[in-house]
């Protein structure tokens, strides 16, 4: 499916004006919006910096999060002034048009006699000069980066009808050192790449972690003494514990939608089988039983099925099976091999990484087997993670020069961008929203 971005004004009467970006249809041009600088009433230092300094980087931030889904293009800053505290609620329109500005989005920063920050969010349409939505986000200080990522949804959600997914986070697998003695350390940031830190320091290997859909839970695979296994870490309060009390590698561990059960794959006499986890009971359950390797599992949305990675076939392709184990079934065809699959939050697409012709690219697959795409073309593309609104996968990229980075692409193969990392990435997962 192509999208297209179209502008319906209904010149009527403003006030039945309506101004909307169609993510379901097609692509011709990107909606120009102005996001212009915040304003504030006075100058105030705060520890994140003055107030005015604040209001242009909540733009700068807005603008970037919205053009790098590829709906939107920023009008110029320079083509018009920024707009005092009055100008906020009271627009000078007039020049918005002149810039060619479909919507403009303003607000002010205010800090608060508590030492908190109120950041203002208005959306307009520009040219029936309507108020299409406002809200206001008080944090603290350190918290200004949300409060700018959530007037990002807010936008987003209003102009597209489709909820966002800038305030959220990514867990990845951050590489340095020789190819030959590789460090790899768990590390998590904002979607955009930024407040970057590192969660584990590197003395044992870790691959594969995956997000918790809710709460601040992360699982992933660690090599600690010497023993493949997954764990269980807590963003929190640092606390890490092995799942189970397996004598051969757990490995591929994700959640269900509930958060209460851990899928992950044990190998046992050269095959890998498919377990459940509950996590409160520790209880484990055997869903696979074959002569093949099955992993990569993946619930969908509702936790009834269940698509995961299997060679029982004679080649690497994708089954979808029942919760329970029963009832497995081939949907991945034609050339080639199939891994890493993992189904979209919204239920109407598994992402996967397609293996054909020596290289490795990012394909969506409806669940029933149908509607195969290919979104990337690049030597080495591999390792898919949706974003919490499901219109946008993250993966990593090998160039042919070895290096590994993150990337993002939408569902119509033509918005892909990096994610910055201060280090080579790999394996990275996208969270859910923030709450």
């Amino acid at each position: 499916m192509i999208w297209r971005v179209f502008c319906a004004l209904l010149l009527a009467a403003p006030a039945a004006a309506t101004l909307r970006v169609d993510i379901t249809s097609g692509v011709e041009a990107p909606m120009p919006i102005a996001v212009p600088a915040f304003a504030t009433a006075a100058v105030m230092p705060t520890p994140a910096g003055t107030t005015a300094d604040l209001g242009r980087q909540v733009a700068t931030i807005i603008s970037g999060n919205l053009t790098g889904t590829g709906l939107f293009r920023a009008v110029d800053p320079a083509a018009f002034p920024a707009p005092a505290v009055a100008q906020v609620t009271a627009p000078a329109f007039l020049g918005m048009r002149t810039a060619a500005a479909q919507a403009l989005v303003t607000g002010s920063v205010t800090a608060n006699a508590d030492g908190t920050l109120t950041i203002g969010c208005y959306l307009y349409d520009v040219f029936s000069e309507e108020e299409l939505v406002r809200q206001g986000f008080t944090v603290t200080p350190a918290g200004w980066r949300r409060a700018a990522h959530k007037c990002s949804d807010l936008v987003y959600s209003r102009l597209t009808g489709e909820s966002g997914y800038f305030d959220s986070r990514i867990v990845y697998v951050a590489e340095s050192g020789p190819r030959t003695k590789r460090v790899k350390r768990l590390a998590i940031m904002d979607q955009d790449g930024a407040n970057h830190r590192f969660l584990t320091s590197g003395q044992s290997l870790v691959l594969m972690p995956r997000f918790s859909p809710v709460d601040e839970t992360i699982t992933y695979m660690s090599f600690a003494g010497d023993r493949p296994r997954v764990w269980l870490y807590n963003i929190g309060t640092g606390r890490q514990e092995a799942v189970g009390n397996f004598d051969t590698m757990s490995f591929a561990a994700r959640f269900s939608p509930d958060g209460r059960t851990l899928l992950f794959s044990v190998t046992r006499s050269g095959n890998a089988d498919i377990f459940a986890y509950d996590i409160a009971s520790r209880r484990t359950t055997r869903l696979t039983n074959s002569n093949a390797i099955d992993t990569s599992p993946s619930f969908s949305p509702d936790g009834r099925k269940i698509v995961f990675e299997s060679d029982r076939g004679g080649s690497q392709q994708l089954y979808v099976m029942n919760a329970d184990g029963s009832g497995a079934q081939r949907i991945s065809f034609g050339s080639g091999r199939a891994a890493s699959p993992v189904w979209s939050p919204r239920g109407d697409l598994i992402a996967f990484t397609r293996m054909d012709g020596g290289k490795f690219r990012i394909a969506v697959v409806r669940p029933d087997g149908s509607g195969e795409r290919l979104l990337t073309d690049s030597w080495q593309d591999e390792g898919p993670s949706w974003s919490p609104n499901g219109r946008v996968i993250l993966f990593s990229r090998t160039e042919r020069a070895g290096r590994s980075t993150l990337r993002s692409i939408d569902l119509t193969g033509r918005s892909d961008r990096r994610i910055p990392t201060p280090l080579e990435a790999s394996d990275p997962a996208w969270g859910p929203l923030l709450r």
